[in-house]
């Protein structure tokens, strides 16, 4: 892995979950940190403790707006595009402002890295870009029809990644996140990802709802997971891991029956009164992908990527951050 000591880089999205973590782990490394956000769903609490860093710059602004793109993107070696909006739910219920984010300011950003010089482009991709096909594990090569409009707005940027990478000689690389989680992962608001959502439930002593039956399964991936594939995708120099998706996750499936149970047990080892609370069934959601379980081999054998975290020693690190801060 190539250093990444005295190299600007710029995180877009960096007061949100991931690029906070992103940034944290960037700066421990001696990099310069640019971080570009609008604060839609991003969080000032998240990058306070930068503020005072001499090697951190923030840049509050839009993606959406091509000047801001030009503007933070000037002078950095690595861009890592954590910036989206998130959610299936969310983009039923608003594909336009889904598609503007995340189609429109993918394009902007990608732009500008390449008007700039930027000598990597690091991506946020999606699981959800295996959309309705049924093949386990999920392998880069096979996918289906996306289920959701946010899923397309995720495959669209994989294309325009790869058509830049063959029309400009531009390097690239996607992450494919499957069900990241862990800590300064926001549990409010109405599209919280589950693990959060659930925390806080259980934290207040109420019943956490599982959609459907709750054997629809899922490939869940601590935070310290997807920061030790970011950090590879930014400094390999192997030229065969260039301009390829890569899917980053754990390599093991879980139940949302099992999650639940396990979630509670851990949570149960800070609060003992938790493990009283029950656990409740409710309709399924409209987008969701029945099962996910994602092949690694690739990110393995091209980026050298190792995760360290399993669920439950994720699930530990995370309910202790929970107890700590909320």
């Amino acid at each position: 892995m190539e250093t990444l000591f005295a190299k600007k880089i710029l995180v877009t999205g960096g007061a949100g979950f991931i690029g906070s973590n992103l940034i944290e782990a960037l700066l421990a490394k001696g990099a310069q940190v640019g971080c570009l956000d609008s604060f839609a769903t991003g969080h000032r609490r998240n990058i306070e403790d930068f503020l005072s860093n001499p090697s951190f710059q923030l840049i509050e602004g839009d993606i959406r707006d091509p000047k801001t793109c030009e503007e933070a993107c000037r002078g950095c070696d690595i861009v890592l595009h954590q910036a989206a909006l998130g959610s299936v739910p969310r983009s039923i219920n608003d594909p336009a402002t889904t598609n503007e984010v995340n189609i429109s300011g993918f394009l902007n950003m990608i732009i500008a890295a390449r008007d700039n010089g930027v000598k990597r482009f690091v991506y946020a991709a999606s699981s959800s870009t295996y959309g309705d096909s049924e093949t386990l594990p999920k392998v880069e090569e096979v996918i289906g029809k996306p289920l959701s409009p946010y899923a397309i707005t995720k495959y669209v940027n994989e294309l325009y990644a790869d058509v830049f990478a063959r029309t400009y000689d531009f390097q690239a690389i996607g992450l494919r996140y499957f069900n990241v989680f862990g800590r300064r992962q926001d549990p409010h608001g109405a599209y919280a990802a589950v693990i959060p959502k659930w925390v806080k439930q259980f934290m207040q002593y109420e019943s956490p709802v599982i959609n459907g039956d709750g054997n629809y399964s899922r490939d869940f991936t601590y935070i310290d997971n997807v920061i030790q594939a970011n950090l590879l995708a930014a400094s390999t120099q192997n030229p065969d891991a260039l301009n390829q998706v890569y899917n980053v996750a754990y390599g093991d499936r879980t139940t949302l029956n099992e999650l639940a149970l396990w979630l509670r047990e851990a949570l149960s080892t800070f609060d003992p009164k938790i493990a009283k609370v029950e656990i409740l069934h409710g309709p399924y959601r409209k987008g969701d992908i029945p099962h996910s379980l994602a092949s690694i081999e690739k990110a393995k054998n091209l980026l050298g990527y190792k995760p360290e975290f399993n669920l439950r020693l994720g699930l530990k690190e995370a309910c202790r951050w929970y107890f700590e801060n909320l």
